[in-house]
């Protein structure tokens, strides 16, 4: 059984930068494609960044799209969340997410990821 493991998060005033990282057991991480969302209090949980399995045709929600960066290393089974300018709204729980097979959903949805990591804080003070 695939597991991830978010790390990176913390506590960064508005205008820095942080970089998380999801590290992911198994020995097929390279077949999958791989999702960042994010869940701030008292909302539902949303998409942020996903890759596909080659690294190819990143993909970001319009709030972090030239800030934030998505890249994987499939020979170190992880994938990352560059994330530059965060702004006080970053505020939440970050989540990694892999989809491990074939769905109708598209990689901005939450359904089409079935193995999520229990997520890692990011709070910025503004």
């Amino acid at each position: 059984q695939v597991q991830l493991v978010e790390s990176g998060g913390g506590l960064v005033q508005a205008g820095d930068s942080l970089t998380l990282s999801c590290a992911a057991s198994g020995r097929t991480f390279s077949t999958y494609a791989m999702g960042w969302f994010r869940q701030a209090p008292g909302k539902e949980r949303e998409f942020v960044a996903r890759i596909t399995w080659s690294g190819g045709s990143p993909s970001y929600s319009a709030d972090v799209r030239g800030r934030f960066s998505i890249s994987r290393d499939n020979a170190e089974n992880t994938v990352y969340l560059q994330m530059n300018r965060l702004k006080s709204e970053a505020t939440a729980r970050y989540y990694c997410a892999a989809r491990t097979r074939f769905t109708y959903a598209n990689l901005e949805q939450e359904a089409s990821y079935n193995l999520w990591g229990q997520g890692t804080q990011v709070t910025v003070s503004s």
